[in-house]
């Protein structure tokens, strides 16, 4: 365990499930991105510079659809283009709520988003724009957490934020099946490591403890805990690495 120092959130990314969306439904619920949509804009006014990336397991899972038959390849563009659904549902209830937005997409549909160019995605952030970004990362194989943390990267972010459904933090062993499990307000990516602890995938993990890029696991439940987390308050584990 460590006592880091909080990191000061000028411009983050906020990494979303959308199992979320779908209200625990196949599906999007309205109501649930509508609310979801009111906590970023809070966040906006407050001045903090967001990006998002939401995963599309509310429509689509490529793991488990290969389970099921299905090529792997395939099942994962098909995650991929469900993630676009929950950028543009994102969009629509963002920009109802005043907040300019872009949905910047890994694969070409040049109709419903631009295409994913970081500096460009930077420009629009300075701008006090939310950029959205959708179709993971145009590749197979690649999870919405890895695709997090190596757009948080490419955009210069002071951290990556992500946000969980059912537990409100990083804990010293899974608190599902240890009703003993203690919460750790900071933790190194070592100490996880070392521990087991299974916090995000290991690619994206691997990406944020090489770069030193600061991760915030905190729980999505909790009114207003999205737009706490984005504005700085202490919410959750701080994951460093030293």
């Amino acid at each position: 365990m460590n006592d880091a120092q909080y990191p000061a959130l000028g411009r983050v990314l906020l990494k979303l499930s959308g199992e979320v969306f779908g209200g625990g439904q196949i599906g999007l619920d309205p109501a649930v991105v509508h609310g979801i949509a009111k906590q970023i804009a809070a966040a906006v006014e407050n001045g903090v510079e967001i990006a998002v990336v939401i995963g599309g397991g509310n429509f689509f899972r490529g793991a488990e659809l290969q389970q099921r038959g299905m090529d792997r390849t395939r099942a994962d563009y098909m995650g991929m283009l469900g993630t676009v659904m929950n950028c543009l549902a994102l969009q629509d209830f963002l920009e109802k709520e005043g907040v300019e937005t872009r949905v910047q997409s890994a694969i070409h549909m040049t109709q419903v988003a631009e295409p994913y160019i970081p500096r460009r995605a930077i420009r629009h952030l300075e701008k006090k724009r939310v950029v959205i970004f959708g179709a993971g990362a145009g590749m197979p194989y690649f999870s919405t957490d890895t695709v997090s943390a190596q757009r948080a990267l490419e955009i210069k972010c002071d951290a990556v934020l992500i946000a969980k459904n059912g537990v409100d933090g990083v804990y010293d062993s899974d608190p599902k099946v240890n009703p003993e499990a203690k919460k750790l307000e900071t933790v190194t990516f070592g100490d996880a490591l070392a521990m087991g602890l299974r916090v995000v995938d290991a690619a994206a993990f691997s990406l944020c403890m090489d770069n030193k890029l600061p991760m915030i696991v905190f729980g999505m439940e909790g009114a207003g805990n999205i737009t706490r987390a984005l504005s700085g308050e202490r919410i959750g584990t701080l994951v460093t690495s030293a």
